[in-house]
Order: C-alpha cells, then sequence, then structure tokens
C-alpha cells in the first residue's frame, strides 16, 4: 500500500463544492492555514494574500480553512467570512467550507496533516488559529508552522519548495 498523500483528500470550498486535491498533484506547493476573522492573527492574511500574489503563478496556493474552535473567533458563516476577507485584506486565494481541525470531527485533511508533521512533544493538537502547514509538489508535509510564525518567513521554504 502506497502512503497516503495530501493529493489524496478533498474538501469542500466555501461555496460547499467538492476539491479533489489531485487537481494540485506535481505541479503545486500548497499552503494550508486554519483562519479565523476576529483573532489577533487575523492580520496575517494580508501576509498570506502578499505571498499568494507573489509565487502563484510559480506553482503556489493557499487554502485557507475558516475553524471556530479556538474561542469562538469565527462565528460567521462562509459568505460572511469570504466577505470579511475580501473587504477588508483583499483576500483572492481560496477559502474553503468551515471545519473543525481538532477533536471529534476533525476534518480528514487536519487529521492528515496533523499526523504527517506532529508539534512541539509529538502532540498532534492544533493549538491556535494560522497554524500553517506546506506541502510539496509530491503531497508530503514539509513544514509546520505555529500561528507566531509571520507568512512572509515562508518565503525561503516556498523558494525552495517551488524549486
Amino acid at each position: 500500500m502506497t502512503e497516503q498523500s495530501f493529493f489524496d483528500l478533498k474538501a469542500n470550498d466555501k461555496r460547499h463544492q467538492e476539491v479533489d486535491f489531485s487537481t494540485y498533484k506535481d505541479n503545486k506547493v500548497v499552503l494550508v492555514v486554519n483562519v479565523a476573522s476576529k483573532c489577533g492573527f487575523t492580520p496575517q492574511y494580508k501576509a498570506l494574500e502578499a505571498l499568494y500574489q507573489k509565487y502563484k503563478d510559480r506553482g503556489l496556493v493557499i487554502l485557507g480553512f475558516p475553524c471556530n474552535q479556538f474561542g469562538g473567533q469565527e462565528p460567521g458563516n462562509e459568505e460572511e467570512i469570504s466577505s470579511f476577507c475580501e473587504l477588508n485584506f483583499g483576500v483572492t486565494f481560496p477559502l474553503m467550507e468551515k471545519i473543525e481541525v481538532n477533536g471529534d470531527n476533525v476534518h480528514p485533511v487536519y487529521q492528515f496533516l496533523k499526523n504527517a508533521k506532529p508539534g512541539v512533544l509529538g502532540l498532534t493538537r492544533i493549538k491556535w488559529n494560522f497554524e500553517k502547514f506546506l506541502v510539496d509538489k509530491e503531497g508530503k508535509v514539509f513544514q509546520r508552522y505555529s500561528s507566531f510564525t509571520k507568512p512572509e518567513s515562508l518565503e525561503s521554504d516556498i523558494e525552495t519548495l517551488l524549486g
């Protein structure tokens, strides 16, 4: 049996349409972020969008997964979230359906990411909004970054993976 790849997974976008990640296989580097609109880290949307604009033509995809599991900081529905992100931060990278990243109802994408790259002391749970996972062109999780890691500091890793 072959090892599972990120590109074997699927998730729904903000319009509840299924996105098959196999469409990103072999030519995309993917940055996955659990996002929230009412968080101290919310201004990272601006830096994430800047990264997306800088590298999207070279193969970077950023997927934002709204999550309301941390302090109730993402209470809106997908339409409200999307509108907020576009109006306040000019977000054009794909936003996905709101999901859970921890607990009994953890989304399969986050189950995969957390198991592939556990955090400090081998703990897998997501600690807060705006944790980031960088996935290489083969669908392997290259690195996991904390909420405190500024998106712009990921540029060298993104450059490395884009080749």
